[in-house]
């Protein structure tokens, strides 16, 4: 059987298995969400380290089926060191982003320290392990970056992507129903572009979240919390920034024409547009960009009278269209495709709300 499905499967026993044991836990122990707070949906108290479950599940199955040189994945031995190289700095990082959110859902977190663990997460990543964006391939007439601009938009990218899903993660079954959506369409890209460890990371990730949407999908019995959301941010940043750079030979011509800056950001498209869209409400009124409030698309949802399912679920289904919309884009300029795809992206997303306000 091939190990991507391994993967998927593994992750998917791992975290279906384990899961309701450490609701209990959560329970016993009492490592739960109080209801206390008004923007808080929930009426009951909610087991909120989900993310220790999905990081275990996902790192387990990620590093037992990981390619080795005994199995036909590598053309040549430059390619396998690579990939180990990539694999230890991953794992690396992700340990320091694990702890850092498990702290902050149990006992909370200083925002300087978050802060100073996101920049250690990010320089193992873009520095060390050279995760980082090389070109624009063409968008705005730029192709290859300076080194100080690649590390810059690669640090960027990384906070961005990360804060992000943190940022979703306020609907039952929104960042974990998101992500693995994601992880299937990046799992898919990367099997057609023969790249079998990142297909791996990305159906690891995949089987742990469905397994887990189980238990957070509306009525919600755990959430995953910060160590969690920022866990999937991560590891979806890196897929990002390494589609962008990847080679697209292999790939079918539909998918070859695609930009792949432009498929990344549609992929991506929700959490980067309500991301942009909160903080900049924020900022006209005044207010910290990292004040939590009910500005984000999804509240607004919720406004118009759709119920938790409902919401996600649209939100599901935007995401889908914004990806496959670059099928009808992809004979485009890379410039044009990524000012359309942005511009229906925010369009797609916010159109809904300003029902809201009529409504108001």
């Amino acid at each position: 059987m091939d190990i991507v499905i391994l993967g998927f499967i593994t992750s998917f026993i791992i975290v279906l298995l384990a899961t309701p044991s450490l609701i209990k836990v959560a329970k016993l122990k009492h490592l739960v969400d109080e209801p206390s707070e008004g923007r808080k949906q929930h009426t009951s108290s909610i087991p909120t380290i989900g993310g220790i479950i999905i990081f275990a599940g996902f790192i387990f199955s990620y590093a037992l089926w990981f390619p080795s040189e005994n199995r036909n994945y590598f053309y040549n031995p430059d390619d396998l060191l690579g990939a180990f190289d990539q694999f230890k700095y991953m794992i690396s990082a992700l340990l320091i982003l694990f702890f850092l959110g498990v702290k902050d859902d149990i006992i909370g977190t200083a925002p300087l320290y978050k802060l100073i663990g996101h920049i250690m997460v990010a320089f193992i990543l873009v520095h060390m392990a050279d995760m980082r964006i090389v070109s624009m391939h063409g968008i705005m007439g730029v192709d290859i970056l300076p080194f100080w601009a690649s590390i810059l938009l690669s640090f960027f990218t990384y906070i961005v992507i990360v804060n992000g899903f943190n940022l979703i993660d306020g609907v039952d079954g929104l960042a974990a129903g998101v992500g693995f959506i994601l992880c299937v369409l990046f799992a898919v890209w990367f099997k057609l572009s023969g790249d079998i460890p990142l297909t791996l990371l990305a159906s690891s990730l995949a089987g742990t979240l469905l397994a887990f949407l189980i238990f957070n999908f509306n009525p919600a019995r755990i959430f995953m919390g910060d160590s969690g959301s920022m866990l999937i941010g991560a590891v979806l940043s890196v897929l990002a920034i390494r589609m962008i750079e990847h080679d697209t030979s292999l790939l079918p011509d539909t998918l070859a024409q695609i930009s792949t800056p432009v498929m990344a950001m549609s992929l991506l498209s929700y959490p980067l547009v309500d991301t942009l869209r909160v903080f900049l409400l924020r900022v006209v009124k005044g207010n910290s960009p990292f004040t939590a409030d009910r500005n984000h698309i999804h509240h607004g949802l919720q406004l118009l009278g759709l119920n938790h399912k409902g919401t996600v679920l649209l939100i599901y289904g935007l995401n889908l269209l914004v990806v496959f919309s670059n099928l009808l884009l992809s004979r485009l300029d890379a410039t044009l495709s990524f000012i359309l795809l942005f511009v229906l992206a925010n369009v797609l997303y916010q159109a809904p709300l300003l029902f809201v306000r009529k409504k108001r």
